[in-house]
């Protein structure tokens, strides 16, 4: 929570909840929330509030027929990539709801509201049905992100009375209402405390990694993400674009790569001993560029590109099944996972330029011999964050930005906070090596995906 110089509560920390997953709230559940009993658990009132009791989340991706009913109805997927920023996800929420409302319409007529994760959090606090923020909204495939809301045909299309379900969605520092007056009396919350828009875990880290023009966020975990911020929408039908949690006017770029720490982790039992002190000695043996071999990796059906298993080539553009070394396996898959991060982002239309930043987090970050790689690749300075959980401590500024936003901007609310730091520095022939490497990757991919749609 938010204080003053006087300690009255002012707001309450936005919480940030993982993306896509939904809550389906019974009829007669708004009353139980607005007349909540102080004396009594809160799961113990909530207990018959839901009409949907096993509600999907992001994990499932049993919904291929509804996403291709969105696709269709639209004009295909390019066309609902430009309203809706991406093409049809099986994990989003607007074929999760479709899949419900088909397959259980009994359930989906007795449901009062539904709910993403982010906002019935929000709800629980708030004492009512809170709206769903449009950066959250964004990762539904039924919000248009030009005109902040809700697309008709795609609502049509996922279920009949959808719009009443989902309410009105609001900007992310929308201030949306006083505590609930369960918490006052229960837990000593100040009555003063108001409720600030709840979004999703991926919003919250780009607010808590404070991402300045031109700057890039490469967050190196189980999958790796990367953030950047934009001015303009870009129509790619691989990657999201969602709008932005701070700025009304601009939007954010998400890239998910699924095979991340995982897959190196595989490469450093294979070729390094379990090690990670001799992976960074094979890494850093061999020279940047690896002799012209340039490998792929997948242990898991990728998302960006749409690809599994292991692609090793050799400097002739040949596809081998092996390396004749250690070394040359282990520079081949961290440069191939840094080529591959550098050509999406460009296709999302970033450009390298003189003061561009990488912004390292996750667990690989600590690792200084892969973040040289991320810097070389990038040809920019990679720095580290030093706050540990960037999602959380965006969610807490987003907060406070939205108590204050109308009294300071947000560069001057997250002054206090402390500046990334300089890891690593790219080295002068980079740009000369991997620019050309990247341009390598995008045929490669080319030639892989040829290669599987003639099987």
């Amino acid at each position: 929570m938010g204080t003053d110089s006087n300690g009255t509560y002012l707001g309450l920390d936005l919480s940030t909840q993982q993306q896509h997953g939904t809550v389906y709230w019974g009829k007669g559940s708004r009353n139980h929330l607005q007349r909540l009993d102080p004396a009594k658990f809160l799961h113990e009132q909530l207990l018959t509030s839901f009409s949907v009791t096993q509600s999907p989340v992001w994990m499932d991706s049993s919904t291929t027929k509804e996403c291709n009913v969105l696709e269709e109805i639209v004009g295909g997927p390019h066309k609902l990539a430009e309203i809706t920023g991406s093409r049809a996800y099986e994990r989003f929420s607007g074929p999760q709801i479709a899949k419900i409302a088909r397959r259980r319409p009994e359930a989906y007529n007795n449901t009062e509201r539904i709910s993403l994760i982010s906002s019935f959090v929000a709800s629980l606090f708030l004492g009512d049905f809170a709206p769903i923020d449009w950066s959250d909204g964004s990762g539904m495939n039924l919000l248009n992100i030009h005109t902040k809301d809700w697309d008709e045909v795609l609502l049509e299309a996922c279920a009949s009375g959808l719009r009443e379900k989902l309410g009105k969605p609001v900007f992310s520092c929308s201030d949306i209402g006083p505590i609930s007056s369960y918490f006052v009396e229960r837990f000593g919350f100040d009555e003063a405390c108001r409720i600030i828009a709840f979004t999703g875990d991926n919003s919250g880290s780009l607010i808590g990694m404070r991402l300045k023009e031109g700057d890039i966020a490469c967050s190196l975990g189980t999958s790796d993400t990367l953030f950047l911020s934009l001015n303009k929408p870009k129509t790619v039908l691989e990657g999201h674009v969602f709008c932005n949690p701070i700025n009304e006017n601009a939007y954010m770029a998400l890239l998910c790569f699924k095979n991340g720490s995982l897959t190196r982790e595989r490469i450093r039992d294979t070729a390094a001993q379990g090690s990670w002190q001799i992976f960074n000695e094979l890494l850093e043996s061999t020279p940047r560029g690896n002799f012209g071999n340039l490998a792929l990796y997948f242990d898991a059906q990728e998302i960006l590109p749409f690809v599994i298993g292991d692609h090793r080539f050799n400097k002739a553009n040949d596809e081998i099944s092996r390396y004749s070394s250690k070394e040359v396996e282990v520079r081949a898959l961290i440069e191939g996972q840094f080529v591959a991060k550098r050509a999406h982002a460009e296709d999302f239309g970033f450009v390298i330029g003189p003061n561009t930043r990488v912004i390292a987090t996750g667990g690989a970050s600590t690792n200084k011999a892969i973040l040289q790689v991320l810097s070389d690749v990038f040809n920019s300075p990679v720095y580290i964050s030093e706050i540990a959980n960037s999602a959380m401590m965006g969610a807490a500024y987003q907060a406070k930005h939205g108590l204050l936003r109308n009294e300071c901007n947000f560069d001057e609310i997250t002054r206090c906070l402390p500046e990334p730091k300089l890891v690593c520095h790219p080295y002068d022939d980079a740009e000369s090596i991997y620019k050309s490497m990247v341009t390598r990757y995008r045929k490669i991919i080319e030639q892989i995906k040829k290669k599987t749609n003639s099987k």
